[in-house]
Order: C-alpha cells, then sequence, then structure tokens
C-alpha cells in the first residue's frame, strides 16, 4: 500500500538578483492582505465548494500508468486533446511494459497532436522503461519515488499520488498558478514556492479537490487574458481591479 509521503518541496536558495517582471508583479499581494485570514480563506473555499462541487480531473484514465503518461502529455496542452492521443496511444501500448518496447516512431504517430509531441513521446518511452526496470511495470504510489521517473515533476506526481492513490496533494499547473496568485494565497511566482505557500493554508483533506476547483475555475471564469469578473461572487481578486 502506498505510504501518505508529503515532503514538502525543496526550494533552493539563490543568489541576489535584479526582480523579473514578473516578481515584481508578486509584491503587488502584499496590497491584497497577504497572507490571508482564516475568514477569507474560508469564504475562498466556500466559493469553490459550491461552484464547481463536481470539479475531477479532465484526463481520462483507468489507472495509473494511463493517468501518469496523460499528465505528462498534458503539458501546454488542453485535456481533450490529451485524451485524443491517450485513447489511440493506449490501444497500441496498454501498459508499461509494451511501452518500454515501443518504436520511438510509432509513440510519436500516436502522440503527435499534442504540441512538443517528439519530446514527449521520448518522455513517454524513457518513463514505461524506469517503470519496468525499477518497480515491474507498476506505477510507485510516493512522491520521491514518482519524481525520479523521466518527464515526471511534482505537478504530474501530485496529479498521479491525489486521482490514483487518494494521497492529498496539490497540483500547481498554470491555473493554480495564476489564481492562487489573483487572489493573494500566494506571493511567489516560483510553483514549489507557491505549493508551500498553499499547504500552509489549506486544509490538508482539500488538497485534491482545491486543485480540481482552481482548475475548472481557471477554465470556466478566471481566465489569464480576459476573466469574466462579472460572471464571478468572488470578490476577493485583484483581477477585479
Amino acid at each position: 500500500m502506498a505510504q501518505d509521503n508529503l515532503a514538502p518541496p525543496k526550494v533552493k536558495a539563490k543568489a541576489p538578483k535584479k526582480a523579473s517582471a514578473k516578481e515584481a508583479s508578486a509584491e503587488q499581494t502584499k496590497d491584497l492582505g497577504w497572507p490571508r485570514s482564516k475568514k477569507e480563506i474560508a469564504e475562498i473555499l466556500s466559493f469553490l465548494r459550491s461552484a464547481y462541487p463536481k470539479a475531477r480531473c479532465g484526463l481520462d484514465f483507468r489507472d495509473g500508468f494511463e493517468l501518469l503518461m496523460a499528465t505528462i502529455l498534458s503539458a501546454q496542452c488542453q485535456d481533450k486533446t490529451v485524451n485524443l492521443a491517450t485513447a489511440k496511444l493506449f490501444k497500441r501500448f496498454p501498459d508499461a511494459r509494451s511501452l518500454a518496447k515501443a518504436d520511438l516512431a510509432e509513440v510519436e504517430d500516436c502522440v503527435k497532436i499534442c504540441g512538443f509531441f517528439r519530446q514527449k513521446a521520448k518522455s513517454l518511452v524513457d518513463c514505461a522503461q524506469n517503470l519496468v526496470a525499477r518497480f515491474g511495470g507498476k506505477t510507485p504510489g510516493t512522491l520521491e519515488e514518482l519524481v525520479t521517473l523521466r518527464g515526471v515533476g511534482r505537478k504530474t506526481a501530485n496529479v498521479v499520488l491525489g486521482n490514483v492513490f487518494g494521497i492529498p496533494g496539490l497540483t500547481v499547473d498554470t491555473h493554480v498558478k495564476r489564481i492562487s496568485f489573483r487572489l493573494g494565497l500566494t506571493k511567489n511566482v516560483e510553483p514549489e514556492r507557491i505549493e508551500l505557500d498553499l499547504m500552509d493554508q489549506i486544509p490538508k483533506d482539500l488538497w485534491i479537490d482545491f486543485s480540481h476547483q482552481v482548475i475548472a475555475h481557471g477554465r470556466t471564469l478566471c481566465q489569464a487574458r480576459r476573466p469574466l469578473c462579472s460572471q464571478c461572487q468572488l470578490t476577493l481578486c485583484q483581477a477585479r481591479t
């Protein structure tokens, strides 16, 4: 049985440097009352629960192997596109052992509708080979093991842990990163630091649902270029200003 190993992300210390535009803008969160009060966080969580009660992972999968491969493909790619690619991929290569022996050109043909498909196809095959060589073809159930696989970072690992093993984790994708900043839940721009900020504020038993709900909010209303603030009832957001 997978152990609930929730080691916080390791953030390397960096030498002082001139602030980038994104880092400078992050300082604006102090105008939002960083850090948020417990009352404000409760208001945010209540809104997300009521607005997206059925939010779930948008990737199609039947087991840990399929979700792991699908999540690797999902980088800078919409879930619906990934689902089209994986339907073809898993029909040819239904498990780690078959994918580990696959011809790279065949894998590329399956996933060519995804961005950066050549790089991703290589990551898929390499990851499958890792799974076979080190884990008997099974998807490991700890973050420490998952992040050692080719193409797997903390975001991908947390997606697998939460949706396959039920182990709480926070998925800091582009939506969670953007909305966490807009809501004043973080003043950082690096995913690892954002994850730490959220771990400190969001109850652990809500981490999985919170990730799904924020992603749904980002796709539905709080979009990157043009947030639909007039349709959103959440007032604790700097996008409104």
